[in-house]
């Protein structure tokens, strides 16, 4: 690192030249980041996708569909608007008629499904498209999965856009009560923004090959902003103290070696969270360990890179348009609060653990789901259309399910409808099957005997087989199942485990939702477990002790537990003007991942300066005093800008956004202040120097 420092303070000024072009050229192609977002990123390749392909492919199975909703719409007017998609749009493979299909039609609300197959990417432009070609229609109204998906790329620009308008005030408010000087305080605000550009530039050349979720939107800039203007308080606190013992370039060069080392062990615990999620093989999982890895990179590289090269260009300007005069951090506020909390430890853990507790009651009724349609603000057209749908249709009330099956010997022979009509009786007889569809249903045929006696009508012998043909190609066979329970549910999801076989596939929403959550609850105590072992490992090294990791594992998970147990208070519960909803599943994995690696952050920063007075020769108690003193405030106000960025997302629209938002923020600051200030020092001083143990290490301090 020594090398390093003096590399960058030596070549300064080409390196923020190299920056600032960078900068630009990442920028000219990073607002272009919205077109590459397709999705909400709840995919799992496995047989719901397997499955859809094949109907798609042998079946006309649409592989999606757009509906058009009639408010209050003369017939002849619906008629005439579905001519004119039909053929203004010619992405459209076909289109299911309100006008035809009865279940879809009322008097005064019938919807159309326009239907594209597999060849139709994203249909962001199609989505578009169709409602300019009824823009002037206010009775006539889109909703349905693609429409969906733009409105919450839309929705995700918005949210973004209104909580950096939030946070970044605030951020720029805390960093000067932290700094004092207007230069010092915006400086890492730039270096964040130059952080989030050229990771979005890099997400561009990504999403050329490999598919992005619109949470992508949110994520990296939460988690860019986040770390960068963290990894600045850091660099720019250390610089300033050695600033007042040395000159600029010396400073600038000790920070590097000291707070570049700390930069750089936080990035390691943050990439080993996203490496953690990255075993959920579910898209949207996979898309925030990619973009948080890449984010975090480029954190770090302009933290060791970009950040000194402008220090040593501004020296002590740094210190330009000071307007609160900062005391040193050691201050006697902090000095107090330390020793207060090591003379009353034993009251300090207990007080600490009841509020943790109590924070946790909630968890237990925890209720777990994959977003849906309230996933998007209820003003939005899509939501509200669909609402109308489900409020006069029920379509929620039930779901769909596509059976795939094969046969070696094919299904157009007595054996093979003998088959199906078991299989059909099979299913007819299940409780929560409402109906069954076969070549036998649709042609009211009740035996295979029947099947033979129609077969010789030529006229008939037709249309069995024009029946059989939507049903059979070669050795598959499809069976559509409607299922009498929403598609979401936990009884779809447990009739989806159950019917699942090597010969017997399924497709539809209840073996998507199933393979949702058997894929993360099957994986999430193995991602739990690298981010713990891994944890503890490097820990271990870095402490040279057993207790402190163990400690610091334990605190985590209390810390974390008592914030998903407000976050259900808060969402499940309703409170604070929410109405009572759910918990979106990805929430807890991603939360544990992220705050898990961000709070060694802290716990890092502080026991290091405790170590470090210790091994100087303070006994354990006066070292912890110490080292709080003098880690107090800047882990506060890290804490306090991590907090206001990610709690920023808490007044955005999307609902998982908002969840996520809020779910760091809570964990933060609970780990920041309960753990961070009350509970590490209270079991340092319990522990005393067994703090420091590890077998066969002889311990060469001589306490003073």
């Amino acid at each position: 690192m020594v090398r390093y420092s003096q590399f960058i303070t030596k070549h300064a000024k080409s390196i923020v030249a190299l920056w600032v072009i960078f900068i630009v050229i990442s920028a000219f192609f990073a607002v272009k980041i919205p077109d590459y977002l397709k999705g909400d990123g709840f995919k799992v390749d496995a047989e719901h996708q397997a499955v859809m392909k094949e109907l798609n492919k042998n079946f006309d199975v649409p592989a999606d569909s757009i509906l058009v909703v009639f408010n209050d719409v003369s017939d002849k007017k619906i008629k005439s608007t579905l001519d004119e998609l039909k053929k203004e749009e010619p992405e459209i493979d076909s289109i299911i008629s309100p006008l035809k299909e009865k279940d879809q039609y009322s008097k005064n609300l019938s919807y159309a499904v326009l239907n594209f197959d597999e060849s139709s990417q994203d249909l962001g432009p199609v989505v578009e498209h169709v409602r300019n070609l009824t823009k002037d229609d206010k009775n006539i109204e889109y909703t349905g999965g693609p429409v969906i998906s733009k409105d919450m790329n839309e929705a995700s620009q918005k949210d973004l856009m209104q909580a950096e308008l939030i946070g970044l005030p605030i951020a720029v408010i805390v960093l000067l009560l932290a700094f004092g000087s207007v230069v010092a305080s915006i400086l890492p605000i730039l270096i964040g923004i130059s952080t989030i550009i050229v990771t979005f530039f890099a997400m561009v050349i990504i999403g050329d090959s490999v598919s992005l979720s619109v949470y992508i939107l949110n994520i990296i800039p939460m988690l860019g902003l986040a770390l960068s203007i963290d990894f600045s308080l850091l660099f720019i606190n250390r610089y300033r103290e050695e600033r007042q013992r040395t000159s600029v370039e010396h400073a600038v060069q000790i920070a590097i070696q000291t707070a570049g080392k700390s930069i750089i062990f936080s990035a390691i615990c943050v990439m080993i969270g996203l490496a953690a999620i990255s075993v959920i093989r579910v898209e949207l999982f996979e898309n925030i360990a990619l973009g948080g890895s890449v984010v975090v990179f480029f954190a770090v590289f302009t933290a060791l890179t970009l950040s000194p090269a402008i220090l040593t260009l501004l020296g002590d300007r740094l210190n330009k348009w000071t307007i609160i005069r900062v005391k040193p951090t050691a201050t006697s506020r902090w000095h107090a609060f330390a020793s207060t909390v090591m003379k009353r430890p034993v009251l300090v853990v207990i007080a600490s653990l009841a509020v943790l507790v109590l924070m946790m009651i909630p968890i237990k009724d925890i209720k777990l789901t994959i977003p849906q349609i309230d996933a998007l603000p209820k003003t939005y057209d899509a939501r509200v259309a669909y609402e109308k749908l489900d409020k006069e249709f029920k379509l929620d009330s039930q779901s769909t399910v596509y059976a795939l099956v094969e046969r070696k010997d094919g299904w157009d022979n007595d054996d093979g409808r003998k088959e199906i009509l078991s299989l059909q009786k099979k299913l007819e007889k299940d409780s929560l099957v409402k109906d069954v569809k076969t070549a036998f249903t649709t042609t009211d045929i009740k035996t295979v005997k029947e099947w033979d006696q129609a077969s010789q009508i030529p006229q008939v012998k037709t249309n069995l087989e024009k029946a059989q043909d939507a049903f059979i190609h070669k050795d598959q066979l499809m069976i559509p199942i409607t299922l009498n329970v929403a598609g979401d549910s936990s009884e779809a999801q447990q009739w989806a485990r159950d019917w699942s076989k090597p010969n017997f596939k399924l497709a539809g929403a209840p073996k998507y939702n199933q393979e949702i959550f058997d894929e993360i609850s099957d994986h999430v105590v193995e991602a739990g477990l690298i981010i713990i072992v891994t944890t503890f490992i490097i820990l271990l090294i870095a402490f040279r002790s057993i207790i402190i990791p163990l400690k610091a594992i334990i605190m985590n998970i209390f810390g974390l537990t008592a914030a998903f147990g407000l976050l259900v208070y808060i969402f499940q519960y309703g409170h604070f003007g929410l109405d009572a909803g759910s918990i979106v599943l990805i929430i807890p994995v991603i939360t544990f991942c992220l705050v898990f690696g961000l709070s060694m952050d802290y716990e890092v920063f502080l026991i290091s300066r405790i170590q470090e007075e210790y091994e100087k020769g303070s006994s354990n108690t006066k070292a912890t005093i110490d080292g709080l003193t003098q880690t107090s405030k800047i882990i506060t106000s890290a804490a306090l800008i991590m907090i206001v960025l990610t709690g920023s997302f808490a007044f955005t629209d999307i609902m998982p956004v908002k969840q996520i938002g809020v779910a760091i923020a809570i964990a933060i600051a609970i780990d920041a202040t309960i753990i961070r200030l009350l509970l590490v020092p209270s079991l340092m001083k319990l522990f005393g120097d067994w703090n420091w143990w590890l077998p066969f290490r002889k311990n060469k301090r001589n306490a003073k």
